[in-house]
């Protein structure tokens, strides 16, 4: 597709790499407990999202793998060869999609900014390390 040869690999190292960044993100230590907080989770309803973990995740990791692909082909169709340059789409991808698109949805729903801060800012750092991992991977 569109010419690009990919490198299947470096997809899933960057998919592993965006589920891991987000165990991170998402642990109390950082801003998990803000993120309940914001939510206005109470402890039965995170017991009961406990229930549905598996399908989550691997939903999430399905669609890490499309991402991947997805910045694979922009690596491609852009001519980035350095890393740098990867890392500097991945935030340019965050920017104009991910940000705006967040950002629109959080102001037609009932969620706190903070919310969309928190999400915003992982999807920041993963964008990033997925465009840095496949640049650098090419």
């Amino acid at each position: 597709m569109y010419g690009v040869e990919f490198n299947y690999l470096a997809i899933l190292v960057s998919a592993l790499a965006t589920f891991a960044i987000g165990a991170l993100w998402y642990n109390p230590i950082l801003f998990g407990k803000l993120w309940v907080q914001s939510h206005g989770y109470t402890p039965a309803d995170i017991d009961k999202m406990k229930t549905s973990m598996g399908r989550a995740y691997g939903v999430s990791f399905i669609a890490y793998l499309v991402v991947a692909a997805v910045m694979s082909i922009l690596i491609h169709l852009t001519g980035i060869i350095r890393w740098q340059g990867g890392l500097k789409l991945g935030a340019l991808t965050w920017l104009g999609f991910a940000a705006t698109i967040g950002l629109t949805a959080n102001m037609y729903s009932e969620k706190k900014l903070m919310t969309f801060v928190i999400d915003a800012g992982y999807q920041l750092v993963y964008l990033m390390a997925m465009g840095a991992i496949l640049t650098a991977w090419r």
